[in-house]
């Protein structure tokens, strides 16, 4: 103890540096703040994975892709969704829809007192039989008016210029028009035929107006035909908006190359081969949008193989199916207006004819890693993906994956269903004066396994439905039974209830004598092309969701979870 000397007080801790060593500690923590901070923002940047935003659509349409990002896919059989299903109503853009009054305003003449007296004491019992002068503006005003009563539940847009119908008494006229409770961006097209009588005082009156398009006379526009009545015209910017017409013709006829020189200066992205063919019909359109998103961002026409094969989940041999083609199922029309396409099997002649000739070259890519973005500078005329036998890696939609998924952009609002098949639901709908309700019926193999759906069979059963029914459809309606249930009778003890309508009801749309048929036989060469099981899904479906109310069988009807026991999302 003597010999140790008194402590000493370290240098660092004396008073005069305390101040120093504070701000050393201060500065020593917000570094390492600073440090964690950028490393928990690398992590998050590293990992993020962007949602594509034309995921958020309505919870009334079956999602056809359970992924939110661009880079993961999960397959599933559902009908797909194309552009119009992510399209908002806009009641604007439409212009605005012509009533009763409006008709009356703008056709009612100012008529002297004396001109009224002498029509009133008209003779006309000789002139009854005479026939009907269709381009009469009082017979057209007759028209409008009675189309304007009879259906109720539709909104009138444009009325065309009627025509001579059939025969001295029928006149044709074509409208464009949406249902009033319409939750689609689209306009539809309907031609009529109406039966008209002349009294014997001279006064006009429809007796009868036709059946959904049984006016052909009035379908197209005849030349220098002078326009019908709007009340307020649609502007071209709205026309040009990317509002679906359904019943208008169709020209779905293939591009053409215009000259040997257009060939030259264009610029082509061809993807070749590929694990897509006869995969579902959401993988193959998951797929051909990222295609069709990667020539739209390296500005080049893509060629595309308009041959489908159909997934043998959508057949009733069961087997996968060769010979179909693109434009069955959707419309061609508006893709090839909306983005610079060529059919393979025309770029290949063309190709084939001038190639040599003219110095042009071709770019060969067999890895999906190289990204759209290490292709934008390539000068050749022709960019050849080429996609192995080994799946997945020879998935078109990998090109999308990784770095691209952020950058390339599938561009839905270019690719919609069919027109001829969205013809026939408006057809249906038509028949139901467009005044329905719907029920979504899933049966089949979930109701047979009830190890995963314990409760799905009773609950869509004859007494299940009427009982969950009861409060959600009023009795005596329309109602539209869409379902996988082979078996319609199944669902006849509904019939005392309401007016049960399903899809089997309207063979005649697609049958040998139908215009779809017809249409749809000159368009494949000749040869027939039957109404398949993915067409049946499409339009079952798409008339279910014009339904005024929709009713879902794993929402509304049953406890069950869509995917099976212990599935359903809280």
């Amino acid at each position: 103890m003597l010999g140790r000397g008194a402590p000493t007080r370290s240098g660092s801790f004396r008073p005069e540096n305390l101040g120093q060593n504070a701000l050393a500690v201060i500065g020593n923590l917000f570094f390492t703040f600073f440090v964690v901070g950028v490393l928990v923002f690398t992590i998050i940047a590293a990992t993020y994975e962007p949602e594509d935003p034309l995921f958020h659509p309505s919870t009334k349409i079956t999602n056809f892709l359970t992924s939110t990002s661009n880079a993961t896919f999960v397959s599933d059989s559902t009908v797909v969704k194309t552009g119009e299903d992510f399209m908002v109503a806009n009641e604007t853009a439409f212009g605005s829809s012509i009533n009763a009054s409006d008709v009356t305003a703008t056709f009612t003449l100012p008529v002297a007192e004396g001109e009224v007296e002498e029509k009133e004491e008209r003779d006309c019992s000789g002139e009854i039989d005479k026939a009907v002068d269709c381009t009469d503006p009082e017979v057209f005003h007759l028209m409008m008016a009675a189309a304007i009563d009879q259906f109720k539940d539709i909104h009138f847009y444009r009325f065309g210029k009627p025509v001579r119908g059939m025969n001295d008494s029928s006149c044709h006229m074509a409208w464009r028009f949406r249902p009033k409770e319409g939750k689609r961006a689209s306009l539809y097209k309907d031609y009529r035929s109406f039966v008209i009588s002349r009294s014997i005082n001279c006064t006009l009156s429809v007796l009868s107006i036709g059946d959904y398009h049984s006016g052909g006379n009035a379908r197209k526009r005849k030349r220098h035909q002078k326009p019908g009545f709007e009340k307020t015209p649609m502007g071209e910017e709205d026309k040009n908006s990317g509002i679906q017409v359904v019943g208008e013709s169709v020209n779905d006829s293939l591009p053409v190359v215009e000259s040997e020189k257009s060939f030259d200066q264009g610029k082509y992205l061809l993807y070749n081969g590929g694990g897509e063919r006869c995969k579902s019909m959401d993988h193959y359109l998951w797929s051909f949008m990222c295609a069709l998103g990667e020539a739209q961002y390296l500005n080049r026409t893509l060629v595309m193989d308009l041959s489908i094969c159909l997934s043998s989940v959508y057949t009733r041999s069961g087997q996968d199916e060769e010979g179909k083609d693109f434009r069955f199922y959707f419309d061609f029309e508006h893709l090839k207006e909306s983005a610079s396409v060529l059919d393979q099997g025309q770029f290949w002649s063309d190709w084939n004819k001038w190639h040599q000739k003219d110095g042009l070259s071709i770019s060969l890519v067999d890895d999906f890693r190289v990204t759209p973005m290490k292709m934008a500078g390539v000068k050749d005329t022709l960019i050849m993906r080429k996609f192995g036998s080994v799946e997945p890696d020879n998935y078109w939609y990998r090109v999308c994956e990784g770095e691209a998924e952020s950058v390339i952009q599938r561009p839905w609002h270019m690719i919609w269903k069919s027109r001829r098949l969205m013809d026939i639901v408006s057809a249906i709908a038509a028949k139901m004066n467009w005044d329905f309700d719907s029920v979504h019926v899933v049966r089949g193999e979930k109701a047979r396994n009830q190890e995963q759906w314990p409760n799905l069979a009773a609950d869509t059963s004859p007494e299940g439905l009427l009982s969950s029914l009861q409060d959600k459809v009023d009795d005596g309606r329309n109602l539209y039974i869409a379902t996988d249930e082979s078996d319609i009778s199944f669902f006849d003890p509904l019939k005392d209830k309401y007016s049960t309508h399903f899809l089997d009801e309207y063979s005649s749309l697609w049958d040998e004598s139908s215009e779809w048929y017809s249409e749809m036989t000159k368009l494949n060469n000749g040869a027939a092309v039957e109404f398949d099981g993915y067409m049946r899904a499409s339009v079952d479906t798409e008339v279910f969701l014009r339904g005024k109310r929709q009713i879902e069988t794993f929402n509304e009807l049953t406890r069950d979870c869509k995917d099976g026991i212990n599935t359903c999302s809280s």
